[in-house]
C-alpha cells in the first residue's frame, strides 16, 4: 500500500463538526487507535497539542521488544503478547522499519556458572516464546552459545580479562521509533482519518472536546459518538480520575567510534540482580544508544523529560563493566529520557505490570495507559473495541502499513539506501515529491547531510508528515536533534526544506 494523498496536517482548518471517534494523542498508542478505527470503517478526528510522537513514543530503546524481561518476572501473559506482536510488527505490518538485532551477553568473570546457566535458560525460553508466537527462525535467528573468540569478533571492545564467551540471542530494532509513528499516522489518513497535530484539547467528554488551533488560536468544538484519551503521561489532564506513577528510562547518545566494530546488542547485567541489564544498541545512523534506567518520578509532567547525572553516571558504570576501555562522560555526546505511564499502585516502578489498562471515565472517555511501544497495536485494539461504536473485526494484525513489503522484496529496491529503510516502498515518492516541490535535482535533494539526513526527506516531513519548524524535523521526523552538535550543523537544511516548501504552498500538510 502506497499514496502520495496520505497526509497529516497540523491546526483545526477545515475539520469536520462530528465524528465517530475523537482520538486525543498522537504516540504510538493513539495512532494505533486512529489507524484501528479507520480500518473498521469509522470516521476518525485524532489530534495532538503537539505533534507526531512528541511525548514517550520517541523515547524508546527503539527496539521492538519479545517479552523475555517480562518472563523473569512472571508476567507470562504480557511476555506471550509482546512476542506475538513482536512477530506481527516484523512480518507484516512493518518489516521495513524493522531488523533483526543480535543481542551478545558477554561471560565475564562477575557472571557465576550458575548466572550464566540461568540467563542461558531465559535464552532457550525466549525460543519457545518466539516459536509460540508463530515467529520463524528466518526473522529472528535461534539463540546459541559463543566461543570467546566469536564474542570478540561481534563485540571487540570486550574486557577480555576473564571473559569465557557469549550467549547469543535476537530481538527485533526499529529504525526509529518515532519513524512508527509517523508511519502510522499516516497510515490512519490514508484510511480516511483526520489527523492533526497543533489541536490541543480543552475540555472533553465521552461526546466530544473543544479544540484549540495552537497555530492561530482559533478554537472549535467537535461532536464525537466515542473519545480515546492515549495522551500516555498526561492522560490525567484529560481524564482527572486517572492516576499515574510515571518512571524515567534514560539513555546515552554515544558515536559508533566510542565502541569501534561493535556489530551486536551488548547486554550487561546490572551488579546485584538477576533479570536487570544495561543495553549498548548500535543504530544505522553512526551512533550506539546505551540504556536504559527505571527511576520513580514526581510532580509535574515535563514536556522533554531530562537526564540527571546519576543516571547517566550508572549506565557509564554499568557498561563500562564490560569493556576493555571504559567508556568517559566525555564520550557522551546526548541524552534523552522517556516517562512511562504506568497505573498507580504500590512498589517499586520497575516491579509494576507493562500490562495495558483500558478505563471510562465518569464522562464517557475512554483511557488507554500503560503497556509498551511494541504492543501498541493490541492496546489499539482493545481501546476501539472499549468504545462499542462497531461490531467489524480489528484489521490491522494483517494490514501492511505505507511503505510496507515482505524483506525480500524490500532488499531488490534500488532507491537510497536510508530511505528505503526509513520509507520502504515510499523511497521513490519521497524523492520524486521533493524533486516536484523544489524543483531541485535529486542529487541535491539525496547528498546526506549530518548523520546521513537528507533534504528529500526533511521535504516531505513538511509536505506529507505535518511538520512546522525545525523541531518537527530536526527532533522527531528525523533524530539528528539527539545530538546537539548534529542539530547545529542540520539546522540549515530543516530552514531551507521549510522555505521550499513554503514557496509551494506546502506547510504542515496544509
Amino acid at each position: 500500500m502506497s499514496s502520495a494523498g496520505a497526509r497529516v496536517r497540523a491546526g483545526l482548518a477545515d475539520l469536520p463538526r462530528t465524528v465517530d471517534l475523537l482520538v486525543v494523542g498522537l504516540g504510538v498508542t493513539g495512532a494505533g487507535v486512529a489507524l484501528d478505527a479507520a480500518a473498521r470503517g469509522l470516521s476518525v478526528l485524532a489530534v495532538d497539542a503537539h505533534d507526531l510522537a512528541f511525548g514517550t513514543s520517541r523515547w524508546s530503546s527503539k527496539l521492538v521488544h519479545g517479552g523475555l524481561r517480562y518472563l523473569a518476572h512472571g508476567q507470562l501473559g504480557v511476555a506471550h503478547e509482546s512476542a506475538v506482536e513482536r512477530g506481527v510488527v516484523m512480518e507484516t505490518t512493518a518489516p521495513h522499519l524493522t531488523r533483526a538485532l543480535p543481542m551478545l551477553l558477554p561471560l565475564m568473570g562477575s557472571v557465576s556458572t550458575p548466572q550464566a546457566v540461568l540467563a542461558s535458560a531465559g535464552l532457550r525460553a525466549g525460543d519457545a516464546l518466539r516459536a509460540a508466537a508463530g515467529t520463524g527462525p528466518a526473522t529472528l535467528p535461534r539463540a546459541r552459545r559463543l566461543s570467546r573468540e566469536q564474542a570478540l569478533t561481534l563485540a571487540p571492545v570486550l574486557r577480555r580479562s576473564g571473559l569465557r564467551g557469549g550467549l547469543l540471542g535476537w530481538d527485533g530494532q526499529l529504525e526509529d521509533d518515532a519513524r512508527l509513528v509517523t508511519c502510522l499516522a499516516r497510515t490512519a489518513a490514508e484510511l480516511g482519518a483526520q489527523v492533526r497535530t497543533r489541536a490541543r484539547v480543552v475540555a472533553a467528554t465521552g461526546r466530544g472536546a473543544t479544540l484549540r488551533d495552537e497555530l492561530t488560536g482559533a478554537t472549535h468544538e467537535v461532536t464525537a459518538r466515542g473519545v480515546v484519551n492515549a495522551t500516555g503521561v498526561w492522560a490525567g489532564t484529560v481524564s482527572p480520575d486517572v492516576r499515574l506513577k510515571p518512571s524515567r528510562g534514560t539513555h546515552l547518545v554515544l558515536r559508533s567510534g566510542t565502541l569501534p566494530g561493535l556489530t551486536s546488542a551488548l547486554t550487561v547485567p546490572v551488579p546485584g540482580t538477576t533479570s536487570r541489564f544495561v543495553l549498548a544498541l548500535p543504530q544505522p545512523d553512526g551512533t550506539v544508544f546505551v540504556g536504559l534506567t527505571d527511576e520513580a518520578t514526581d510532580g509535574e509532567v515535563p514536556d522533554v523529560p531530562q537526564a540527571s547525572e546519576g543516571e547517566v553516571g550508572f549506565l557509564l558504570d554499568v557498561v563500562g563493566s564490560a569493556l576493555e576501555e571504559p567508556v568517559r562522560r566525555g564520550d557522551v555526546v546526548g541524552t534523552y529520557a522517556g516517562l512511562r505511564p504506568l497505573l498507580d499502585a504500590d512498589g517499586a516502578t520497575a516491579d509494576l505490570s507493562r500490562r495495558h489498562t483500558v478505563l471510562t471515565s465518569p464522562s464517557g472517555v475512554v483511557t488507554v495507559v500503560g503497556g509498551k511501544l511494541t504492543t501498541y497495536r493490541r492496546m489499539a485494539e482493545d481501546a476501539v473495541d472499549a468504545v462499542g461504536l462497531t461490531s467489524a473485526p480489528c484489521r490491522t494484525r494483517s494490514l501492511p502499513l505505507l511503505g510496507a513489503a515482505p524483506r525480500a522484496e524490500l532488499a531488490r529496491l534500488d532507491g537510497p539506501p536510508r530511505l528505503v529503510r526509513r520509507f520502504g516502498t515510499e523511497a521513490d515518492l519521497v524523492v520524486a515529491d521533493a524533486v516536484e516541490v523544489t524543483g531541485l535535482a535529486e542529487a541535491e535533494l539525496l547528498a546526506p547531510g549530518p548523520r546521513g539526513v537528507t533534504l528529500a526527506e526533511l521535504v516531505f516531513g513538511v509536505t506529507h508528515e505535518g511538520a512546522v519548524d525545525v523541531d518537527d524535523l530536526l527532533d522527531r521526523r528525523t533524530r539528528v536533534g539527539l545530538v546537539a552538535t548534529d542539530r547545529a550543523a542540520a539546522l540549515p537544511m530543516a530552514v531551507r526544506a521549510l522555505e521550499l516548501a513554503a514557496a509551494a504552498g506546502a506547510v504542515g500538510g496544509r
